[in-house]
């Protein structure tokens, strides 16, 4: 509001109370001439200086100036003004202020990157996404980064939570670099009330490099001692081009404190060579992985052989280092990628090798993607991005309908059994949920309201499942065969190895109903093996009720496998319909 001076009526002229008495005092001697506004206009620049005016006529103006203040806007203060002059000013103020509407506007302006798309726009972003992010710790990283741009707060594990969390908050949390959980608090949340969960993994099979992977050179090559995760190092990884990357624990030198740094070579640095059909039976597929699919990773045709001692003096550094365990080739690329000098301050790594070709779409009409690592980068990308959208857009919501916890978790070593602290077989989700109850909750965490928020929640694992096979018609049950880019996949297994059952089926079936989404089946033949996921043993651990359902692909457990281009972007739209309509849905199950 304008703050304006109390004014008098003096003779029809308006005048400041706080000039009463002054208009003597002020008034010229002689009556001074009132220019025309044309006049005024065109001398304004040479009465104030604003034109170049020569030095040598400035006292003549300046007195001027000060004869006259009233027509300089410079020196004029607020009693001298009038008031629409001030009015004018005023706005014009307000104008170069940032209102909060306008912060906000903006605010969701970049949201926008973030809002639910057509299927076919998120096709080239997740084949960057596999292409950019070959291990776990990118793939991670990767999630950390687009969380933080949407508005999500980084938590940690080893501070506590109570001043952190509130109605309508963003946060994420990372365990050992490789296993992330995010979520969204409702805005009318209240302990006790449930979670809705999409849950996977963003390992995949791979070759990681040996405690110590240095190796004698063997007829003049260099070779690398790797050891398969999973099932790595299969006949798909023979004659591939391999490339090196992952997480490098580098002690500064000033601090003194070690820090993890994330790296990837640009180029194909090892392979593993296969024995041509010539010399007779060739490889089968059953050659022994520790001595037969080893890989290559340069040449050394000096033809010297060395003793034991000799080996040993090849390495870098001081024996007692890190570095002189690895491959000096290999510390030399590493080092130089990541700007470190002193190979002793490599403290460890965990690297391992990838296929460097670029996930790309394929097929006349390009209705494929051909990408390495979709076992499961598919399914984590979408459920992150299918949060965010719905982030996005909770603003939309009714207060009725944002009263749970919408949440995303992502483990590592699900491809080995989950059984380490960042898998699903951890406390990681439990200990994530328990401690957003209690930080809620005003009596703190106790069984009781634990119990309650478990059995209001709904857990989706999503893992990738298999499309049908043309060549292959004989190995899927009829009416069983997902095809590609066409929807999510419910897995059903008699034996319990999904988490599947009809309350499930039924919720989830509905939640597509409203989203306009179309639901598949898969079921494995009596007479084939069922692979397992991370449902069963978070299910059973939390209690929750629990579907396995996921995005369908080809040549699963390849080192390149393939996938529907439309596929991500509708494994996005789905689980963003499950965060949307989850709670609505919720209340027609008794």
């Amino acid at each position: 509001m304008l703050n304006l001076p109390a004014w008098e009526h003096d003779g029809g002229n308006d005048v400041p109370a706080s000039r009463r008495g002054q208009r003597d005092i002020e008034k010229p001697e002689t009556p001074r001439p009132v220019p025309s506004h044309s006049t005024a206009r065109a001398s304004r620049s040479v009465l104030w200086g604003d034109s170049e005016t020569p030095a040598s006529t400035q006292p003549a103006l300046d007195s001027f100036a000060e004869r006259y203040p009233e027509l300089d806007p410079k020196r004029r203060d607020d009693t001298q003004k009038s008031l629409f002059e001030r009015y004018t000013e005023e706005l014009e103020a307000r104008k170069r202020e940032t209102p909060i509407a306008n912060r906000v506007a903006k605010e969701q302006e970049g949201l926008k990157e973030f809002k639910l798309k057509s299927a076919e726009e998120y096709t080239q972003p997740f084949c960057d996404f596999l292409t950019n992010n070959p291990t776990v710790f990118h793939a991670v990283a990767y999630f950390e980064n687009r969380l933080e741009k949407a508005g999500f707060k980084k938590l940690s594990e080893r501070k506590a939570w109570n001043d952190e969390l509130v109605p309508g908050g963003k946060y994420f949390i990372s365990r050992n670099g490789s296993s992330l959980a995010a979520f969204i608090v409702g805005k009318k949340y209240k302990s006790g009330n449930g979670v809705a969960m999409v849950a996977g993994h963003v390992d995949a099979l791979t070759a990681r490099l040996k405690p110590v992977s240095t190796k004698k050179t063997s007829a003049g090559y260099v070779q690398l001692g790797v050891a398969p995760y999973a099932g790595a190092l299969n006949s798909t990884w023979w004659d591939r081009d391999l490339g090196i990357g992952g997480r490098v624990l580098v002690k500064d030198p000033k601090t003194g404190k070690i820090v993890t740094k994330l790296v990837k070579l640009g180029w194909p640095i090892a392979r593993i060579p296969t024995l041509a059909p010539h010399f007779g039976i060739g490889m089968t597929g059953h050659e022994n992985k520790e001595t037969e699919t080893v890989p290559i990773i340069g040449l050394d045709n000096s033809e010297r052989p060395f003793s034991s001692e000799e080996f040993q003096n090849l390495t870098l550094g001081d024996p007692r280092c890190f570095a002189a365990t690895q491959p000096p080739k290999l510390v030399r690329a590493i080092a130089s990628e990541l700007s470190i000098s002193d190979y002793s301050t490599i403290v460890n790594w965990e690297l391992e090798l990838y296929d460097t070709q670029p996930a790309q779409t394929g097929g006349l009409d390009k209705e494929f993607i051909f990408g390495g690592r979709i076992d499961d980068k598919l399914c984590s990308w979408a459920a992150v991005e299918g949060l965010l959208a719905a982030s996005s857009s909770a603003s939309e919501a009714s207060d009725e309908e944002d009263g749970v916890i919408k949440l995303v978790c992502v483990f590592d070593d699900e491809e080995i059994g989950s059984r380490l602290r960042q898998g699903a077989a951890g406390n990681f989700l439990p200990s994530t949920i328990e401690r957003i109850v209690e930080t809620f909750s005003p009596s703190g965490s106790s069984a009781n309201i634990l119990s309650q928020t478990y059995a209001n929640s709904f857990l989706i694992s999503a893992d990738v499942v298999h499309a049908v096979n043309p060549n292959f018609l004989g190995a899927y049950l009829e009416n069983h065969a997902p095809r590609l880019n066409t929807g999510l996949v419910v897995s059903a297994d008699s034996n319990g190895h999904m988490t599947t059952d009809s309350v499930s089926t039924a919720l989830l079936t509905r939640v597509a109903e409203k989203n306009g989404d179309k639901l598949q089946l898969f079921m494995i033949r009596n007479d084939s093996r069922s692979g397992g996921t991370v449902g069963p043993m978070l299910s059973s651990a939390m209690g929750v009720r629990a579907i396995d359902a996921g995005i369908p692909q080809l040549s699963m457990h390849s080192i390149r496998a393939t996938t529907g281009s439309l596929d991500p972007g509708l494994g996005v739209r789905i689980f963003k319909g499950f965060f949307d309509h989850y709670e609505s849905v919720d209340k027609e199950f008794e």
